[in-house]
């Protein structure tokens, strides 16, 4: 009788104690919230991945248009980190207050490019100033593109194509997507001819081709700055922003077509 006492209270004092230790382990792996521009989704979700399999914490991913992103946050969406496809999306926050300032920083470059489908029967697009654009779109067919309006691939693309003298003859044929994986997308089910995306997400797809980069004095230099959102520095969210410049997170951008800073 008094051998199953101690093994119940064994049992007992074991149960609790586990249960502790659970409780602290957790507590030392506050989940943040990382909202990333959708360029960057397939980078960052092997990133996190590779994070968490380390058991270095927890981390919840939002991706969507830099612009989408940086509303939200603007208007109180809880996010610990924000990754911009952009300056200005990153300067509006921070004109706003809404980014720790000492903790920003640009860690990403990226190239703009035409694509077709796969199986389009167009080889290659030159880019070059004055050529006639409009000739790849056929007679109705439009251009996917992020829209120019504020998504930063559309807004780049636009940039490019008006230094380029191009921009007349398919400002009235633009598909705009909300971002530049939709415009992907598009292209992918050659719902249009041409595509206007990031060279990273065509290497995401096999359903697509390049045709032409390009060149990269048509448009501002296309950076993607990172940073902690106000009032969300802690623990977690600094050492989540430091493994996103290992060299381990440097090759998996890499990887993916990024250019690393």
């Amino acid at each position: 009788m008094k051998s199953s006492k101690k093994i119940f209270l064994y049992i007992l004092i074991t149960s609790v104690f586990l249960t502790v230790t659970v409780f602290y382990a957790g507590a030392g792996q506050k989940k943040i919230t990382f909202f990333a521009a959708a360029s960057t989704t397939n980078a960052v979700t092997e990133i996190v991945n590779l994070y968490e399999s380390r058991g270095l914490g927890k981390v919840q991913t939002s991706f969507a248009s830099s612009s989408t992103l940086a509303k939200q946050i603007a208007n109180g969406a809880p996010a610990d980190i924000y990754l911009s496809a952009n300056k200005k999306w990153m300067d509006y926050l921070e004109e706003m207050g809404a980014i720790e300032h000492d903790t920003r920083s640009d860690i990403l470059g990226n190239r703009i490019a035409l694509i077709v489908p796969v199986k389009s029967s167009i080889q290659k697009i030159d880019i070059a100033q004055g050529m006639n654009i409009s000739s790849f779109l056929g007679s109705d067919g439009r251009m996917a593109m992020g829209d120019p309006d504020h998504v930063p691939a559309g807004m780049y693309g636009k940039k490019a194509l008006e230094n380029l003298g191009l921009w007349n003859q398919v400002s009235g044929r633009i598909a705009p997507m909300k971002d530049v994986r939709a415009a992907l997308v598009m292209v992918e089910m050659a719902e249009t001819p041409v595509g206007l995306v990031y060279t990273t997400d065509a290497a995401v797809s096999k359903k697509v081709r390049v045709a032409g980069i390009f060149p990269l004095d048509c448009h501002p230099k296309i950076l993607y700055p990172v940073s902690i959102v106000a009032g969300r520095k802690s623990d977690a969210s600094k050492a989540f922003l430091d493994f996103l410049k290992t060299r381990d997170a440097r090759e998996i951008f890499k990887k993916y077509g990024f250019e690393v800073k």
